[in-house]
């Protein structure tokens, strides 16, 4: 693929590669470290097509199928962000929101192509901290990411007890 080329991925994400290689240096949050992304995604396709986006250089991503591993992965892998989508067969994107909100704060981005209001606010109702609608851009899904890693670990620092000087 030559450089600058747009290229459509699998129908559903737009990515420029030569900026999307130019932001990437730019996009590791704080401390340097690759953002840790778990994909709970049942459509394989989008999966690799996220991968394609999200791991040069400034995302690891873990993929898991559905919902229920999901919930085990959240609880095990501590991601620092959480890419969900709604619509899978056994435990959905909703039932998967509730349970991993009751153990996690985990940040959680919906990536659905639902697009029915009543949905989108019963998934930010379960606990789902944004919610995007495919096809999005992938500087937008990016963009997204980054904000939600980035709030996330200013939470985790105020929270993180501080150094206090002994005073004798």
């Amino acid at each position: 693929m030559e450089r600058g080329e747009r290229t459509r991925l699998t129908g559903t994400l737009w990515t420029d590669y030569a900026n999307l290689a130019k932001e990437s240096r730019k996009l590791r949050v704080d401390n340097g470290l690759p953002t840790k992304v778990l994909l709970i995604e049942d459509d394989k396709a989008m999966c690799e097509t996220l991968k394609l986006v999200l791991e040069p250089d400034t995302f690891e991503v873990y993929e898991v199928n559905s919902g229920s591993a999901g919930v085990e992965a959240a609880r095990s892998l501590k991601p620092d962000v959480i890419i969900l989508d709604l619509l899978m067969p056994g435990m959905d994107g909703w039932e998967a929101t509730r349970a991993i909100r009751a153990f996690s704060r985990i940040p959680i981005l919906v990536l659905s192509a639902v697009s029915k209001p009543d949905m989108v606010t019963k998934a930010l109702d379960a606990g789902a901290d944004e919610y995007l609608i495919k096809p999005v851009p992938s500087s937008v899904l990016v963009a997204h990411l980054k904000r939600l890693a980035r709030r996330a670990r200013a939470e985790l620092a105020t929270k993180s007890p501080k150094k206090q000087r002994l005073r004798l």
